[in-house]
């Protein structure tokens, strides 16, 4: 009956028409007031060390919110209207600084150096093998024990005519967990008038290193309940498989057949509980996604539909994958937002990316940044409603 149940919502959302959006009630269904675009600042607590925190709140002449702040770089909310004109938090997070200090499974960070896994926490480069932390099962990953959505970040707000925004900048000295080089890391967010959050990764070296920055939000685009009659479309054709401690085996395979298969919008929970080696290994899905791309600059990456409230997210991308989770680990004991218990698959994450594990697959597209060839990326999450 689930699976029929969802298969309804796929057709429903199917025969609908995506609108823009124009204007926006206030939350709950209120009259919104007069919105003032641009960019506020406020501290925000202090991390056990006693360093400060500062949050940013970005507001575009619609209303359209997202706040971020400065420890991990974190975007902690990011409310977006629904078809009624509700404005809503779409994102999975805690109401205060303490909770993302204390159990944070990377909610709305920026994650680094390196997203995703390195097997066993070590890699090859230049003849010399260089050892990283291991925080995971036997692998390294999201960047170590401390990676950089642990880290407090220098700020700067922004206000051009192209959005409002902040540029978020610290330096990771050589040798943090285990990585050579300074690498002088920069994350911009930009929020448009087109309800466009534009996040630009930078990243400079004096010592070759990988780098693979992404951004780690859980997303639910109806604000609570689980994620699996969303919506989902994928422009990939193929995947990298995974062995039992989510490391890619290196082989690039197709979808085509099997539960991986989003080209045409699926809703995430028809085929999560099928019977495949792959999905025992992710306990769903927790894969990476080989984009179909033409050429260089942002391509379209993925899509989701959210049918009860119409709400959706395009993202796009100049990175050649993006890991697909669907909340496998959530398992009700995190308490978030207003007491919120995030249970299992209450929400998702679309980690724009270089795949995982590519300094040990030289086949894989390289992550390897040298002095004087500066990391680039850009990703644009659009946010929309579907009557």
């Amino acid at each position: 009956m689930r699976v029929v149940h969802l298969l309804m919502l796929l057709i429903g959302a199917a025969a609908v028409v995506a609108q823009p959006f124009h204007a926006a009630d206030g939350g709950q269904g209120q009259a919104a007031p007069a919105t003032k675009r641009g960019v506020a600042h406020a501290p925000w607590g202090t991390t056990q060390d006693g360093t400060a925190v500062e949050l940013y709140t970005l507001t575009n002449s619609h209303g359209v919110e997202v706040r971020a702040m400065t420890y991990g770089g974190i975007i902690t909310n990011i409310r977006v209207p629904d078809r009624s004109g509700n404005m809503g938090d779409v994102v999975l997070g805690f109401d205060t600084l303490a909770g993302y200090l204390k159990d944070s499974p990377y909610f709305g960070a920026v994650v680094g150096r390196y997203g995703n896994r390195i097997a066993k926490g070590q890699f090859t480069l230049d003849g010399r093998t260089y050892k990283l932390a291991v925080n995971n099962g036997p692998n390294h990953l999201h960047g170590g024990i401390k990676g950089f959505d642990k880290q407090v970040w220098s700020a700067r707000p922004i206000d051009d005519p192209t959005g409002i925004g902040v540029a978020f900048t610290r330096v990771s000295p050589d040798g943090e967990e285990g990585y050579p080089g300074n690498l002088t890391a920069t994350v911009t967010y930009t929020l448009t008038d087109a309800n466009q959050l534009i996040v630009k990764y930078e990243g400079a070296t004096d010592k070759a290193t990988p780098v693979n920055l992404t951004q780690h939000t859980y997303f639910n685009l109806a604000g609570s309940g689980d994620i699996l009659a969303h919506v989902l479309t994928l422009n990939a054709s193929r995947y990298t498989p995974v062995d039992a401690t989510l490391i890619p085996t290196g082989e690039i395979a197709p979808v085509e057949g099997t539960p991986f298969d989003f080209r045409s919008a699926t809703p995430i929970g028809v085929r999560i509980s099928k019977a495949d080696p792959q999905m025992k290994n992710g306990n769903g899905y927790d894969h990476n996604w080989v984009l179909d791309r033409a050429g260089q600059g942002l391509q379209l990456a993925a899509r989701v539909v959210e049918p009860r409230t119409g709400r959706t997210l395009e993202v796009s991308t100049t990175e050649p994958g993006v890991q697909f989770y669907s909340g496998n680990f959530l398992d009700g004991t995190v308490k978030g937002k207003q007491g919120a218990v995030y249970q299992f698959r209450s929400g998702f994450c679309l980690e724009t990316q270089h795949f995982p594990d590519s300094p040990n697959h030289p086949a894989f597209p390289t992550t390897i940044v040298a002095p004087g060839q500066p990391h680039s990326s850009e990703t644009v999450f659009t946010f929309g409603i579907q009557k």
